[in-house]
């Protein structure tokens, strides 16, 4: 390489949707959020409430803020620090590394006092005690006491590679015990409108359930079609 790439990049304008969007999605569960996407938008598995959410209550919503970091090193999770905005999702893509932890107690803490409502990130953190402490809701890959570096090169607010999907700044963070979400910015009200029928279904559902349902009438009616071949 000719020239030395920057330390850091900051994107200059960061969209955010506006208050009303991201008041719609709180306390909305991720499987209505996937459903009202067509089954689309959620993270791997692999990124899930840090200490399978037993000691920290992992539900929370708000707009993407993305840290490109790479494996092993933290520069620009340190860096987004300073462009936190209340209620904001920082995302940091880790590249996946398992081999150290993507963030610690203190960087969380600061998250937390920078008004941050989550933290989510393809690697493991460390320091658990330190985490519940901090009181901030975190999707990890787990655990590990190993310590990364920040030397960088890293990027704050452009797009990120993250659990097999691509999040950018002001996209929709929905997380809960479930996993983790995104909505492109985009499709946001396209969403939400989606997201009163979604839940009308379900609540319906759910009263059938109650109500003793044992098998849904569109199984019950194709098991007696002759769509459905019966032999020994």
């Amino acid at each position: 390489m000719i020239e030395e790439p920057p330390i850091l990049t900051i994107k200059n304008k960061m969209r955010r949707p506006s208050e009303a969007q991201i008041a719609a999605f709180q306390g909305v569960p991720t499987g209505f959020v996937v459903d009202a996407l067509m089954g689309g938008g959620a993270l791997s598995r692999a990124i899930q409430p840090v200490g399978n959410g037993q000691d920290i209550r992992c539900i929370a919503a708000g707009p993407a803020l993305t840290a490109d970091c790479g494996p092993a090193d933290i520069l620009a999770t340190l860096a987004s620090l300073k462009f936190i905005q209340p209620g904001d999702m920082v995302v940091a893509a880790f590249a996946a590394h398992q081999g150290c932890a993507a963030a610690g107690d203190r960087v969380i803490g600061m998250m937390k006092n920078c008004g941050a409502a989550g933290f989510v990130t393809d690697g493991p953190v460390r320091d658990y005690a330190g985490v519940v402490a901090a009181g901030l809701p975190v999707w990890c890959s787990g655990l590990t006491p190993a310590s990364p570096f920040s030397k960088g090169p890293g990027s704050v607010g452009f797009p990120v590679q993250i659990g097999g999907q691509e999040v950018e700044t002001g996209d929709m963070v929905i997380a809960d015990r479930d996993g983790v979400v995104i909505v492109p910015f985009e499709r946001i009200d396209d969403i939400i409108a989606k997201l009163q029928h979604v839940t009308e279904i379900e609540n319906q559902l759910d009263a059938e359930v109650a109500d003793g349902l044992k098998v849904p009438d569109a199984i019950a009616a194709l098991l007696a079609s002759d769509e459905v071949e019966y032999g020994d």
